[in-house]
């Protein structure tokens, strides 16, 4: 995990939150180990979705409550690698790798495996592929000396609240109707509110750069 400009949360200024960390730098565990247990966490919510189509009733329910559980969990692991750098002190040299491929590769997993649950890997793709290039634009602004954007209206804790939320909601109506317009429906909010996000970073990057460059108007 690097130590460099961070995604503004308030679960950061959290008690709990801080109670953890601190336990966490006082062990044997490093920022870089916990950011790649977000694409452990990321897998399971990922396996999760993808085992909930073909299954009925309350397994599916349970399925979905699993994935759930998850992807909170693959988010927890995003605070709590750059608390424990940060905070802690223990950031490490190769802390902005582990610190970028981890999401990319847990942002694939979760949205692919929910499109294989509803039976529309297409779509599950397009969230992935979008949700990645909303990071890629983001890094980009970075690599070109700006500071990085982490603006909406669907970065990545957005789309973990979309797909948490939505995989609670599901496993009511898996046991009840034995559908998954829900799933569906946050794919398809997922995918749109990444491109428009990736659009809307694009954009601001592209002003910052002619702004810098004396070329704005």
């Amino acid at each position: 995990m690097e130590t460099g400009d961070r995604r503004p949360l308030a679960s950061r200024n959290t008690r709990w939150a801080q109670v953890l960390a601190r336990r966490m730098t006082a062990m044997s565990v490093t920022p870089n180990s916990i950011s790649q247990m977000s694409m452990v966490m990321a897998a399971l919510a990922g396996a999760a979705f993808w085992l909930s189509d073909g299954t009925i009733g309350g397994g599916r329910a349970v399925l979905l409550i699993t994935a759930a559980l998850f992807c909170q969990l693959r988010l927890l692991c995003n605070l709590l690698d750059g608390m424990v750098a940060v905070e802690g002190g223990k950031g490490e040299a190769d802390g902005p790798f582990w610190n970028e491929f981890p999401d990319r590769i847990a942002d694939i997993l979760i949205f692919a495996g929910a499109g294989y649950g509803i039976a529309n890997p297409g779509l599950g793709w397009a969230a992935a592929v979008f949700a990645v290039l909303t990071a890629y634009v983001r890094e980009l602004g970075r690599a070109t000396g700006n500071p990085s954007d982490f603006g909406g209206p669907m970065a990545k804790q957005h789309r973990m609240a979309v797909m948490t939320v939505a995989a609670l909601l599901g496993a009511v109506e898996a046991a009840l109707q034995g559908t998954s317009l829900l799933l569906t429906a946050a794919l398809w909010i997922v995918a749109l509110g990444a491109f428009l996000t990736a659009l809307r970073r694009g954009h601001n990057l592209v002003r910052q750069l002619k702004k810098s460059n004396g070329l704005a108007r």
